[in-house]
C-alpha cells in the first residue's frame, strides 16, 4: 500500500494556496499543483487519508488533459518530474506522480457541472421542483435515469461552506454572457468526448464538473478533470435506473458518512480501515479501466 501524504511542505517554495485536496506552490510565472491524499465530502476535509489517492487524481487528470486537448486547451506545462525546474529537485520523491507544473490563469468563480444522468443533488432538486438549476425536465423520471440530453448546471464555488446550484442566468451575471456561453459549449463537448471513451471501457460518466480559467483572453481547463473526486463513474454492466448505482468514485465515502449518523456540520469522523481500503481500491480500479494502464 502506498504511503499517505497529508499537507505538503516544500521549504523555500512559497505556498500559493492550500485547497481541500491540493496544495499549490508559486514558482513565479507558473504554479506547482500537488495532490495530497486528503479526501473531502459534504464540504468537509475528512481526518482520514486515502493511500495513493493523490497519484490517481494527478495521473488520471493527466490522461484526460491529453485526451481532450483538441476540445479545449488546458493549464498543464509538465507532468513528468524529469521536466520540472531544478529548484524542485530536492523534492523529487515527494512530488513524483502526484504533481503537475501548470500555467497561471485567472480562474472563473463557478463550478461547471454537466449531468448526463439524474443523480445526487440533481435528483434531490428534481424530486422537489421538477427542475435542475431552473431548467424544467419532463415528469416521471427515476433516480439514475439517463437525461434526454446532457444538462449544463453551474454552481457557485466556495473555498469554505457549501457550493450551491445556480441558474445559467445567474452564471451570466457572474462571468458575463459571452464567457458563460463559451464555457457551457466547452463543458458539453468535453463531457461528450469523455463519455464516448468511458463507455467503450464499460463505464458510465453520470456527471462531472470542470473549472476554467482565462489566460491571455483564452479559456483553458484548470484543476482536475474526470477524476473520481469530480465525477460519478458507474459500471455499465451494473446500471439499472430507478435506484442508486454502484460506483467507482467518492460516492462510496459519501454513502458511508450518510449511514454513519454524522450530522454533516460537526467535525467529520475518521473513516474505518475497511472504507479507506475500499476507497483506495475503487480509485485505482477506475484509473486502470479508463487509461488501460496497470500502474500509476
Amino acid at each position: 500500500m502506498p504511503e499517505t501524504l497529508s499537507e505538503i511542505s516544500l521549504p523555500g517554495i512559497p505556498l500559493f494556496k492550500r485547497g481541500k485536496v491540493r496544495d499549490v506552490f508559486d514558482l513565479g510565472d507558473k504554479l506547482l499543483v500537488v495532490a495530497s491524499d486528503r479526501i473531502s465530502a459534504f464540504d468537509h476535509v475528512l481526518p482520514s487519508l486515502i493511500p495513493g489517492k493523490g497519484a490517481v487524481l494527478t495521473q488520471l487528470s493527466r490522461f484526460w488533459f491529453d485526451h481532450t486537448a483538441l476540445v479545449c486547451p488546458n493549464h498543464v506545462l509538465a507532468a513528468d518530474i524529469a521536466d520540472f525546474p531544478s529548484e524542485l529537485a530536492p523534492y523529487r520523491a515527494l512530488l513524483d506522480k502526484r504533481s503537475m507544473l501548470v500555467r497561471k490563469a485567472d480562474v472563473l468563480p463557478v463550478e461547471c457541472v454537466v449531468r448526463g444522468y439524474l443523480a445526487g443533488t440533481g435528483w434531490n432538486e428534481y424530486q422537489k421542483t421538477g427542475r435542475i438549476c431552473g431548467i424544467k425536465l419532463r415528469g416521471g423520471l427515476r433516480e439514475s435515469d439517463r437525461l434526454d440530453q446532457p444538462l449544463f448546471s453551474p454552481a457557485t464555488k466556495a473555498d469554505e461552506g457549501h457550493d450551491e446550484n445556480i441558474s445559467f442566468k445567474a452564471m451570466e451575471k457572474i462571468v458575463g454572457s459571452e464567457t458563460a456561453k463559451a464555457v457551457r459549449r466547452l463543458s458539453l463537448e468535453l463531457y461528450q468526448k469523455a463519455s464516448l471513451h468511458a463507455v467503450s471501457k464499460g463505464i458510465i460518466i453520470a456527471d462531472t464538473k470542470f473549472e476554467f480559467g482565462r489566460l491571455d483572453d483564452e479559456l483553458i481547463l484548470v484543476d482536475e478533470i474526470f477524476t473520481p473526486d469530480s465525477s460519478r463513474f458507474w459500471p455499465l454492466a451494473d446500471y439499472a435506473p430507478g435506484r442508486s448505482q454502484s460506483s467507482l468514485d467518492k460516492q462510496y465515502v459519501r454513502d458511508h458518512l450518510l449511514r454513519s449518523g454524522w450530522d454533516r456540520s460537526s467535525p467529520p469522523p475518521p473513516l474505518p480501515p475497511e472504507v479507506i481500503d475500499q476507497t483506495a481500491s475503487r480509485y485505482l480500479e477506475i484509473f486502470r479501466l479508463l487509461t488501460g494502464l496497470q500502474t500509476l
